[in-house]
């Protein structure tokens, strides 16, 4: 059974005005599946044989029907230039399409970044819409349009309980489409295999070890949707593994977190503001998917159950692994502000003709909703006075639970179950 993916659609327009399409993201989130739906050829690299064949002659794995699918390209490296040089000397429209989890053990031997030739798609895991978990009624292109289709709806039967489910499960394919019952149990052991390099054919990924790689997830869980330094998240490092650890060090294992697409940080927006008002640029520690968060410490639903403070920092990452998802389906991006005079929003969407968003994210309830709106107003009121960019488009408090309505005073309230592109 397949769910169709909102990727779809942006690997298609790129197969339609790029030779190749590299669509990158972590294990287990769908690329292969999802890109099969173009290929009419393909070749997995999947064995060390296939991986050794493929880096003696990789000019010969570019031969079969286009699009030629080439799966885990990067454990074969110089495919990528031979990609390159073949649409250099015969440029065709939509001829490869390359996946992979991580990025090549030596990037040096990529010589060229394929700008004009081979363009990246960056895929995630699945969000409640596409899982079918949303009704979504709302939409965020409705909302930069006016928000003339906003629904009023009371939502009654999606609770809180169904949100701490779903934040520890996850969007893997394969959690999504098991039974309820045993769908955390296949997420824990998509984490139990995450850090297993002992038969991994990239050195660099042997070279580390797992248990450091686990200690700065779980330091990164615990700083979960906040602006923590890094130099907190090497103390906790330092304090758990009773070991020096140097910024060089860190920055090592961090890099190949991100380049397994484990950790996504999310950077700060920054708009021209005149005043003395300084803009945080710190990025906000975020997760590619927060399952992944939840596993490294331990986390089951009734944990966040009792810890309304820890489940409403685990929902906002959930809330923006969605909407970085529906973002990306119309070229938008999600950020974050903060300023030293003590004003944030969690998610601002910001679109490429400038149009933006605002967003602050909830668990629910009045009080949550009035301080979430506010902020969203005072947001707005700053930068109408003391910024060149527009006007927000919209002002949403994203929520999840409880229902979905326009306020009196223009901002919307909204639960993550009714929210789609």
């Amino acid at each position: 059974m397949y769910h169709s993916r909102l990727v779809e659609k942006e690997i298609e327009l790129k197969l339609r005005t790029s030779g190749a399409v590299v669509v990158a993201g972590p294990k287990f989130c769908g690329k292969t599946t999802t890109c099969m739906l173009f290929q009419k050829s393909f070749v997995k690299l999947n064995t060390k044989q296939s991986i050794a064949m493929a880096r003696m002659n990789p000019k010969a794995v570019l031969q079969g029907e286009k699009p030629r699918l080439i799966d885990e390209w990067q454990k074969a490296p110089d495919i990528w230039n031979q990609v390159k040089d073949e649409l250099d000397f015969n440029y065709e429209f939509g001829k490869y399409i390359l996946t992979g989890s991580s990025t090549p053990a030596d990037k040096t031997e990529v010589h060229h970044s394929g700008a004009g030739r081979i363009t990246p798609v960056k895929m995630r895991p699945m969000s409640l819409w596409e899982s079918k978990e949303s009704k979504g009624t709302v939409s965020l292109m409705d909302l930069f349009s006016g928000g003339n289709e906003f629904p009023w709806d009371l939502n009654s039967d999606f609770t809180l309980n169904d949100v701490a489910y779903l934040i520890c499960r996850g969007g893997w394919p394969i959690s999504v489409l098991a039974p309820q019952e045993i769908s955390i149990e296949i997420t824990k052991n998509y984490w139990n295999g995450l850090f297993v390099f002992e038969d991994c054919e990239n050195e660099r990924f042997r070279n580390k070890k797992p248990d450091v790689l686990k200690m700065i997830v779980r330091s990164y869980a615990r700083h979960i949707s906040t602006e923590a330094a890094i130099s907190t998240i090497i103390a906790d490092v330092r304090q758990s593994n009773e070991r020096k650890m140097d910024e060089k060090t860190f920055d090592d294992y961090k890099e190949a977190l991100q380049d397994l697409y484990i950790l996504e940080d999310m950077p700060a927006w920054n708009p021209n503001i005149r005043s003395k008002t300084s803009i945080r640029s710190t990025p906000t520690r975020h997760f590619v998917d927060t399952s992944i968060a939840c596993r490294a410490l331990g986390v089951m639903p009734e944990d966040l159950m009792r810890d309304l403070e820890t489940f409403g920092l685990f929902f906002e990452d959930m809330a923006v692994r969605d909407l970085r998802i529906y973002a990306g389906t119309f070229g938008g991006e999600v950020l974050h502000y903060r300023d030293n005079a003590g004003l944030e929003c969690d998610a601002v969407i910001h679109l490429e003709d400038g149009r933006w968003g605002a967003v602050e994210i909830k668990l629910g309830g009045d009080d949550l909703i009035e301080a979430g709106a506010n902020s969203l107003k005072l947001l707005k009121s700053k930068i109408e006075e003391k910024s060149d960019e527009k006007s927000p488009s919209f002002l949403m408090v994203l929520t999840a639970t409880g229902g979905a309505y326009r306020r009196e005073d223009g901002v919307y309230v909204a639960p993550i179950n009714l929210l789609k592109p």
